[in-house]
């Protein structure tokens, strides 16, 4: 059986130039990147991903990671393939240019992580780390410290982690008890444990950089009195390249239902030399900074993996010989077995719903950057109602599309052989770390969406209506989801309504919080459908030898019919969010 990685290049051409607004983000952004430079970038990156990062996906799975005397050595194949990313500019690609990168916008960014996350996940976490390490350094650390550390990690020659638990502070970061003691040269010496620290310790790169929260001498209890610091695993040398070895450690790696080739480490800080970044107590909100980008990166991280057992079942369902087929006489695949068929669709409706929302959220992203005011104000206000909800739904969305893919393959599915288990493995953590669904789905009540009275939610509601107006107003297309959608939205604004109502120290709105975040989910993802449609619509009616109609059953099958009503339905009886 052949199970090939086949990237999404078609896919993201289509929603670039028709579906998402990407053309006012590259007018404003630095890079000078095109529409075709885009197309371009995403077609090389999914050589590299096809090509270099998904083979070793598999054989890294079973190999696993090696440590000795606390050194870690990836499986095979690995270092080689993350050469391969720094010497091609990956690294940097979308960081800023006036430290090495390419200014690339988050439009491009998020494409391009999609493809690494389908082709190998475990190696991904490398790139996504460091990607958020860059900008929190950017953003809040001294120049000194911009000049020195910047340069080599945007090169891919330096790598980056996020250091928050340890055994007794998981979620609860106020009890973190990692401290950090004043030195005369103005460096700090951090002394404790931490926990679950991916890519902590490897042999990919030559110095790894450690952003580690701790609680300087003095500090009040709980977050009040938590700072940043960065922590290089070797002390910069005169040359710009490594110096002396600092005194942070990998006691052990991990064992773990999966991600088998991502080093998870127990990191040991033992006195090493520290630089603070940003000011002292202002920890949380400086690593949040980074915290913001590896959440939604999980979320793109779930579009990844959900894409892979998608397309990974649809080639054993078109292969698959068993069983009678209903109204088709003589042999014929399970892919035309009605069941196997509805769990197909609903998968592939996910991966295209999730894909277009990842866009979406990253044209925000690039917006609240780059606009001038108040369009800034505005994107950044969606960008942040939008971050738990993406993270949440795509990672539990990316359980069910795996859960289906296994099922797709029956029997088979549950040996390791044919691969499909690994992705199910693999795609469990992506709702547990970065923040539970539910850590994602108190934020947007509590910080989002009682805040500001609603506001957000308000205006979110009122810009998927007209677009369900100009839906209706296209001739008929896709009734079903047109319905479904107009019904959904109407249900998300009453649970919204309610939410309001009873306020913030409510405990029916965090026991609701859950559920009211994976509907907010689902309508953003029909929501995307309804985009699409749109946009095949419009596309139709510039090619006259094309109804509108078959255009998007062509092309855009997965986000017509019932199975965007599986999407909707997923969230399940809307008013059990409001439910006391």
């Amino acid at each position: 059986m052949s199970s090939s990685y086949r990237p999404p290049t078609d896919s993201y051409d289509f929603l670039v130039r028709e579906v998402i607004d990407v053309g006012e983000v590259l007018a404003r952004s630095e890079s000078g990147m095109t529409i075709d430079d885009i197309s371009v970038t995403i077609r090389e990156a999914s050589r590299i991903a096809a090509d270099v990062l998904e083979p070793l996906n598999g054989p890294g799975d079973r190999q696993g990671l090696s440590i000795t005397d606390g050194e870690v050595s990836l499986p095979d194949g690995y270092t080689d393939a993350f050469a391969t990313l720094a010497k091609g500019g990956w690294l940097g690609f979308a960081q800023p240019s006036e430290y090495g990168g390419g200014d690339a916008p988050d439009v491009v960014r998020h494409a391009v992580e999609e493809l690494w996350a389908a082709s190998n996940l475990s190696m991904s976490l490398g790139p996504l780390l460091t990607g958020g390490a860059i900008p929190a350094i950017a953003e809040i650390a001294s120049p000194e410290i911009r000049s020195t550390y910047l340069p080599p990690m945007i090169a891919g020659r330096w790598t980056g982690t996020m250091n928050l638990t340890e055994p007794q502070a998981g979620t609860d970061l106020s009890r973190i008890r990692t401290t950090a003691v004043p030195e005369a040269d103005d460096t700090w010496r951090i002394h404790g444990e931490k926990i679950f620290i991916s890519w902590g310790e490897h042999d990919a790169a030559e110095n790894i950089i450690h952003l580690v929260l701790a609680r300087t001498e003095g500090a009040p209890e709980g977050l009040r009195g938590l700072s940043l610091f960065l922590v290089p695993k070797y002390l910069p040398g005169d040359d710009g390249g490594i110096g002396t070895r600092n005194t942070v450690s990998c006691v052990s790696t991990e064992s773990k239902l999966g991600i088998h080739a991502c080093p998870t480490c127990v990191m040991a800080f033992d006195g090493a030399a520290g630089f603070l970044v940003g000011g002292v107590g202002d920890g949380l909100s400086s690593m949040f900074v980074m915290m913001n980008k590896a959440r939604i990166g999980v979320g793109v991280q779930a579009l990844g993996i959900a894409d892979r057992a998608t397309q990974h079942a649809q080639v054993y369902a078109a292969e698959r010989i068993q069983g009678r087929v209903v109204g088709i006489a003589g042999d014929a695949p399970i892919a035309d077995h009605p069941d196997v068929r509805r769990l197909l669709l609903g998968m592939s409706s996910s991966v295209t719903a999730m894909r277009a929302l990842s866009l979406q959220l990253a044209a925000w992203s690039d917006l609240a950057e780059l606009a001038p005011e108040p369009q800034r104000a505005d994107a950044a206000r969606h960008r942040d109602f939008f971050v738990p909800i993406f993270k949440a739904w795509c990672t539990e969305r990316a359980q069910q599309v795996v859960s289906d893919g296994l099922q797709v393959h029956g029997g088979m599915g549950f040996i390791e052989e044919t691969g499909a288990a690994q992705y199910l493995r693999d795609a469990r953590i992506l709702p547990i770390y970065e923040g539970t669904t539910a850590i994602q789905a108190n934020d947007l009540i509590g910080r989002k969406l009682i805040r500001d009275s609603g506001a957000v939610a308000s205006e979110v509601v009122a810009t998927v209506r007209d677009d369900l107006d100009r839906l209706d107003a296209s001739g008929g297309l896709a009734p079903t989801l047109l319905h479904v959608l107009r019904d959904a939205v109407g249900a998300v604004d009453r649970c919204t309504q309610k939410i309001l109502e009873r306020g913030a120290d409510a405990r029916d709105n965090l026991a609701s919080a859950v559920p009211y975040t994976m509907l907010w989910g689902a309508v953003a993802g029909a929501w995307m459908h309804a985009r699409i449609v749109l946009a095949a619509s419009d596309e139709a009616q510039h090619d006259a030898s094309v109804s509108a109609d078959a255009f998007a059953i062509g092309v855009l099958a997965p986000a017509l019919g019932n199975e965007v009503a599986v999407i909707v339905g997923e969230a399940g009886d809307p008013n059990s969010a409001v439910r006391s």
